[in-house]
């Protein structure tokens, strides 16, 4: 019996707030058109008219969300308000749109949003502890779904970035076979940690499936190279010539040259020549 009278008199304290629920949702298109033209007079935004109703469509099913979850738990909320501030980032990264964007008129839409629900509130005839009760919850969603839109547009934005640089990677270190059994693999740019793990880890697993007797890595197009990095660039040619093929040099300039005496490399002992054509003219 006294289980009975709690559930009634939570199910009675429950009831001016479920009301208020059901009116946002059934009214939340309507809410967010009236709160986005407030917004937009107090806030210098250029948004064309395809941008602005993507924009209010989607704070409709952000207060809809909110809006359900006051009927539920707070944990159960805060799950299906992740999820969806999930898919919201990894959106936004796939348009291109500048995350400060975003984040640049939450302080005063946030504001206008709780005054216009607070408004509603009270309007419903919620007693100032519940408005309290609504206000706090919808502040507590509304910065988890912030930290989630900016963590999933990060990390979507961070694999993009990779996938890019990889791709630069595979354009920037090309073997090209110039005849039969000798393949010449021309180094451009800058020379960095990132794109000589490239090379150990995918360009040389791939030279013995090419059939290469002889590979030329033709340092021509190099812009800068550290110690470390040479380090790394000498090992590569005695990989290669533990898997039987004779590597050449190419191209190496003094600058180059010093770095590779810094580096404590002897490299007296390796074939090396001012141009591919001089190392194709030895191979003959």
């Amino acid at each position: 019996m006294i289980e009975v009278s709690l559930y009634k008199e939570w199910s009675k304290g429950m009831a001016p707030i479920q009301k208020v629920s059901n009116y946002l949702v059934n009214n939340a298109e309507a809410i967010i058109r009236d709160i986005t033209d407030t917004a937009l007079d107090n806030l210098s935004i250029n948004l064309s008219p395809e941008d602005l109703e993507h924009a209010i469509q989607k704070n409709v099913q952000f207060l809809v969300l909110l809006s359900e979850s006051l009927q539920d738990s707070k944990e159960s909320a805060e799950e299906v308000l992740k999820e969806w501030s999930k898919q919201n980032g990894e959106e936004e990264a796939r348009v291109f749109h500048q995350f400060s964007s975003v984040i640049k008129p939450y302080a005063v839409n946030r504001l206008l949003f709780l005054q216009k629900i607070s408004q509603i509130s009270m309007e419903h005839g919620l007693s100032t502890e519940d408005v309290v009760k609504v206000n706090n919850r919808f502040c507590y969603l509304m910065d988890i779904s912030m930290s989630e839109t900016i963590q999933a547009y990060e990390m979507y934005r961070d694999k993009l970035m990779k996938d890019h640089q990889r791709e630069i990677n595979e354009l920037s270190a090309p073997i090209v076979p110039i005849q039969d059994g000798v393949a010449v693999l021309p180094l451009i740019g800058a020379i960095d940690y990132t794109r000589v793990q490239h090379l150990l880890n995918y360009v040389v697993p791939s030279i013995p499936n090419l059939k290469v007797d002889h590979l030329i890595i033709d340092f021509s197009g190099i812009l800068a190279i550290d110690t470390e990095i040479a380090q790394h660039i000498f090992t590569i040619h005695n990989v290669l010539g533990l898997l039987g093929i004779h590597v050449l040099f190419s191209g190496i300039r003094p600058n180059l040259s010093m770095t590779v005496v810094k580096a404590g490399i002897d490299f007296t002992s390796f074939d090396t020549y001012g141009s591919v054509k001089q190392a194709i003219d030895s191979l003959k």
